[in-house]
């Protein structure tokens, strides 16, 4: 899949420029067009991958490239004034080469949760190909504004993007770790998920073909009634067996070529497994799978060891699993020691996580007001004894 990524404010940034990294390792070309946008100065000059010509400066006028302090509202206002200058570094963009913009944003902060979602609304108005959004949403002991901020940018968001696949921080902050390390392994397994989701069906000069060959309009159907998706993903590493070309850890043989079928039995019931530890396991934003609208499967790995049979196996357990009848699957050779599972589940409903942010929004809002209203009379107690014997200016 051919994808035009923007970042938009400094996580979307960062993580769109972990993305071009990823593509330069693996040379999955997903990313087709890489964009930065921010009213910050110093984050767009933070960045290793995006082009000079592609990171775009927003809100001068206002903030000097200061940013916007987490003001969201304050977002929103400066990426409308100056949804020209953005524009002119997407009119770059070669579309028709393009099978969808993604729009990579933190929801928590002000210029991408205020942004992100005006963008999304113009680009849909002006362009024929779908328009996603990847947002990350912080997590919950990052305060009250944070929250308040995510929650107004999720309601937004989800209306204007044809499909919006969430990240939840909440579900992969490790205790102990340092704010910088802790993000850069956030992006790490936002970048390595997406990617092998992103990158299935595309076939280089000399790699092999899928048997089930999972494309771009896989995905695009699998995500086209709108909502809420989420990923799954689990692997396990293998080893390259030079005996009888098996992955021995992952078949459980021990190279002595024993019997083909006990092989076949093995590789099937590990990559059900997989699937199901993928599905049931850590997803980027947790929920109940049950009513999920629709799902999609990649299985990759070494080509040898991705059997029909288990991929059939797995794509019809989540089928009953969610309760979908669009379930869609296929596999995705690459020459990794590792066999992976990712399962996107689009159209999910029963998200705890969502529900609760909105509450502790609204909690937040309502507080907010309470120290507003607080503090003004507590100004005009504080002034109002000397008002008696003093003159203002004005």
């Amino acid at each position: 899949m051919k994808l035009a990524m923007i970042g938009f404010g400094q996580a979307g940034g960062k993580i769109v420029d972990r993305f071009l990294d990823y593509d330069d390792r693996t040379g999955s070309g997903i990313v087709r067009a890489a964009i930065a946008v921010n009213s910050a100065k110093a984050d767009l000059i933070g960045l290793d991958n995006i082009p000079q010509e592609n990171r775009v400066l927003i809100g001068q006028a206002r903030v000097k490239g200061h940013g916007v302090g987490a003001d969201n509202e304050l977002g929103a206002e400066v990426a409308e004034e100056d949804i020209d200058e953005v524009q002119n570094a997407i009119d770059s963009i070669p579309t028709h080469e393009v099978d969808a913009f993604l729009i990579v944003s933190g929801m928590g902060g002000g210029t991408g949760s205020g942004g992100a979602p005006v963008l999304a609304k113009h680009l849909k108005r002006i362009y024929t190909i779908p328009v996603y959004g990847l947002g990350v949403l912080p997590g919950t002991d990052e305060g009250g504004i944070y929250t308040l901020n995510a929650a107004r940018s999720f309601q937004t968001f989800v209306r204007e993007v044809d499909n919006l696949l969430v990240f939840d921080n909440d579900s992969w902050r490790q205790t102990g770790e340092s704010v910088e390390g802790g993000y850069e392994q956030i992006n790490e397994e936002i970048v390595r998920r997406f990617g092998i989701l992103f990158g299935a069906g595309e076939v280089g000069d000399g790699q092999e073909v899928a048997e089930s060959v999972v494309d771009s309009s896989e995905i695009i159907n699998t995500l086209s009634g709108g909502g809420v998706s989420t990923v799954g993903f689990a692997s396990e590493e293998v080893e390259l067996n030079s005996g009888g070309g098996l992955l021995s850890r992952f078949t459980g043989d021990d190279g002595g070529g024993t019997d083909d079928d006990l092989d076949a039995a093995n590789t099937t019931n590990r990559i059900t497994s997989l699937v199901r530890k993928a599905a049931l396991g850590r997803l980027t934003l947790p929920c109940e799978i049950e009513g999920t609208e629709r799902a999609l499967l990649v299985l990759s790995g070494p080509s040898e060891y991705l059997n029909r049979k288990g991929i059939e196996r797995g794509r019809k357990w989540l089928e009953e699993e969610t309760g979908s009848m669009e379930v869609r699957g296929g596999d995705f050779p690459r020459e990794e020691p590792e066999v992976a599972a990712a399962i996107l589940l689009s159209g999910v409903t029963n998200v705890p996580r969502i529900k609760r942010l909105q509450q502790v929004a609204i909690e937040a809002q309502d507080n907010i007001d309470d120290i507003q209203q607080e503090s003004e009379e507590n100004l005009e107690e504080l002034v109002e004894d000397d008002e008696d014997e003093l003159e203002p200016l004005f």
